[in-house]
């Protein structure tokens, strides 16, 4: 008998060149002896080439594969092979872009600045990233729930990129890194879909020839694949959805009327909004009455003093024209590209006052951080600066503090969480949080443009910005009238503290007063005796220039 895979003899045979007679030849006199060892190593082998052809058949044999064969595989076709290859290219492309969108938030290229968080960005091509994983980890294990779940994420993200380009705030706020990350998620999960579905049928298609018949059961391997894609992939749908809520909040949000206006500034990067009210008046000598300056501490200034301001206005303590403006990131403001320091901000206020008409002279009030950026803005227009107002402001020797290490990686990761917007998702539903909540009130805070600022801040706060104001202190004018009111809280608790607002009461010759509030918090303006004592030492810095406040005189 003649085996159907030849013998030792046909190896031997083809080394001496001589054929063997007693071969069975078809009609046309071709061998169907099939190719030997040395020559079926020798070609090139494709998806219908024969498998194992060394082995001889079993006694018995039906000439198929046992099921659970390694052979049997969807990798045996060509264009299965291919869709991995390209899933691989597509995920090397999205981490190089997801590299180069993390970098961004801390150092902005050329170009590649967004006006929003820039964690939206970043979070789609994270999310992006994460299905490429799950469909190349789970690539031989396909599933109709895979499919289904990936294409709902899919829907979603397609419904993202709808909003923020159908919303012209959002499409502001994002610009083209934006838009290209939501569009390129939406392309994979598309891809992942059919990638699926490629697979499926090129599983099916080599178990029909090699088995005989397409496999139904799963092996308890395959169901533990099945279930651990489907369970992240339900997960990947709830992020979508939290993400998809956060944006219709933002475009909810974005049609909250503002007081005044943006302004391009820094070569038309980005907006900062500035609101002034009041008219400009002139004193008994025809000289300008200074234009009340406030700039916020921790939080935006219409939340912190915005109301104070008003209080002052009315009751004529403020006898002209005040103002008040975001710094990059918070209220009304877009974020500035990275890196941001605190003189950079006062640059930004410059420009925005300039474009404005608004021309001083000016007082300044200011809390906490903000202070920094007052001070820096006062050394820089030495000449048009009327008083000096600081409300528990922050030393630069304390600026460490809010430049540590440990907090910035914590605002990098409520950063990076930021646009999934669980607080406010939530708290819009349960808690009754409004738009002024959100925009510049109680829950400006979860947002990711404010997150984004504070990380600004601490990235640079004990270089650059403690060299700007360090810079400052010495060109600081010696005669422009001084105010300092400190928390009693936080003089109390913090003898440093306590200390450094000392030394800030020596920051020009011409104090006018320091004031301790008792039980007032950080943000003195909460309390009464604290929003007293600031109403009242504000009088005082305009009676200390302009004796037509006192008489009444001005016009």
């Amino acid at each position: 008998m003649v085996s159907l895979w030849g013998s030792k003899k046909d190896d031997d045979e083809e080394v001496g060149g001589e054929e063997d007679v007693t071969t069975p030849r078809n009609s046309e006199g071709d061998s169907r002896t099939p190719p030997s060892r040395r020559e079926y190593e020798r070609r090139e082998a494709d998806e219908r080439t024969r498998l194992l052809p060394s082995q001889p058949r079993p006694p018995h044999s039906d000439g198929y594969l046992d099921p659970d064969d390694p052979a049997v595989s969807a990798y045996n076709l060509w264009f299965v092979r291919f869709a991995r290859y390209l899933t691989v290219l597509f995920l090397v492309i999205t981490f190089l872009w997801w590299v180069l969108l993390l970098v961004s938030i801390f150092v902005s290229p050329p170009g590649l600045h967004t006006r929003g968080s820039g964690f939206f960005d970043f979070s789609y091509t994270s999310l992006t990233i994460g299905l490429l994983l799950v469909a190349l980890l789970f690539f031989s294990a396909p599933s109709r729930a895979m499919q289904v779940a990936i294409a709902i994420t899919s829907v979603v993200l397609v419904v993202d990129m709808i909003l923020i380009l159908a919303v012209p705030r959002l499409r502001v706020e994002e610009g083209w890194p934006g838009i290209a990350s939501v569009v390129w998620a939406a392309l994979i999960g598309i891809w992942c879909v059919l990638t699926d579905r490629v697979v499926a049928y090129g599983k099916r298609e080599e178990e029909e020839r090699l088995t005989g018949r397409p496999e139904t059961r799963r092996t308890l391997r395959e169901w533990l694949a099945v279930f651990t894609a489907t369970l992240i992939l339900i997960v990947y749908i709830v992020i979508t959805i939290f993400m998809t809520a956060t944006l219709v909040l933002r475009a909810r949000d974005s049609t909250l009327e503002m007081e005044g206006a943006r302004y391009y500034v820094d070569g038309d990067k980005y907006q900062v909004h500035l609101a002034c009210f009041g008219n400009a008046t002139t004193d008994s000598q025809g000289s300008r009455v200074p234009t009340v300056m406030l700039e916020g501490g921790e939080g935006p200034p219409e939340f912190d003093l915005e109301h104070w301001g008003w209080a002052a206005w009315q009751n004529g303590t403020i006898p002209g024209r005040w103002c008040i403006w975001d710094r990059p990131g918070y209220g009304w403001s877009d974020s500035a590209p990275s890196p941001h320091s605190a003189g950079m901000s006062a640059d930004a206020l410059s420009e925005a006052l300039a474009i404005a008409g608004e021309e001083g002279p000016w007082i300044l009030v200011s809390a906490g951080y903000g202070s920094i950026v007052s001070r820096i803005f006062s050394a820089r227009h030495v000449r048009n600066i009327a008083g000096i107002m600081m409300v528990d402001p922050l030393h630069e020797d304390l600026l460490h503090r809010i430049g540590s290490p440990g907090r910035g990686i914590v605002l990098w990761a409520w950063g990076v969480i930021s646009p999934l917007g669980i607080q406010r998702v939530l708290g819009a539903l349960f808690n009754g949080r409004t738009r002024e909540d959100r925009v510049y009130g109680r829950s400006a805070y979860q947002g990711g443009k404010f997150i984004k600022s504070q990380l600004q801040e601490n990235l640079v706060a004990d270089s650059l910005t403690k060299n700007e104001v360090v810079s400052a202190r010495t060109i600081q004018s010696p005669d422009v009238p001084l105010v300092i009111v400190s928390s009693g809280i936080s003089v109390r608790r913090d003898s440093e503290w306590n200390r450094k607002q000392e030394d800030l009461s020596h920051l020009t010759d011409n104090l006018i007063s320091w004031d301790v509030v008792n039980k007032a918090p950080h943000e003195v303006w909460k309390t009464f005796d604290g929003r007293q004592v600031m109403e009242k030492r504000l009088g005082e810095i305009f009676k200390s220039g302009y004796k037509g406040y006192e008489t009444g005189t001005i016009e």
